[in-house]
């Protein structure tokens, strides 16, 4: 089984954190909702209230087969300013591992490098911070150990993405055919 943490600050996004760790649920991948504060609370950018699985500082991530950041804000720059995270992802990065996210996100790993050079997208207004990345109005871009996707609107196309990386496209059409999502 393919293991994923989703690393959520207050500030992200609620449909592009929540819509991944229900599609990967329901395509039987673990995930799991990693706060970055030294709390399990986590309040979304439209002011919800949730607890996350677990929490940065105790948690082991050598068993993780993927990384994923939402985007939103404040969300994205508390995420591209938690220093344990950047050298997680990095680590991660550098050993091949995926690596994805979604709307403002994908300029933390611009400002990483993660992008130089590569195909990549992301929320229109952070376009032009996507640094030497080759930009595309795509609604998800993989590109190499890399995904990016453009935001809330493209959250479903982002999470079926993920899972067919992980679990192949019969399965990622099973869950798009689950949950009735036309194409």
């Amino acid at each position: 089984m393919s293991k994923v943490y989703i690393f959520l600050a207050d500030g992200f996004e609620d449909i592009e954190g929540l819509t991944v760790v229900d599609l990967m649920r329901r395509a039987g991948i673990e995930i799991d909702t990693v706060s970055i504060k030294e709390s399990r609370e986590v309040i979304t950018s439209h002011n919800i209230t949730l607890l996350t699985d677990r929490i940065f500082s105790e948690t082991d991530f050598s068993d993780a087969d993927m990384l994923v950041l939402p985007g939103g804000m404040p969300g994205t720059r508390y995420l591209g300013q938690y220093g344990p995270l950047t050298e997680l992802l990095t680590g991660f990065y550098n050993k091949g591992g995926k690596i994805a996210a979604i709307c403002a996100a994908p300029s933390v790993f611009a400002d990483l490098g993660f992008l130089d050079g590569r195909k990549a997208t992301s929320y229109p207004s952070f376009m032009d911070k996507l640094g030497k990345a080759e930009t595309t109005e795509d609604s998800v871009v993989v590109d190499g150990n890399v995904t990016t996707s453009r935001g809330m609107g493209t959250a479903i196309d982002f999470g079926l993405s993920l899972i067919a990386q992980l679990e192949g496209e019969e399965k990622a059409k099973e869950i798009a055919d689950s949950i009735v999502f036309l194409r």
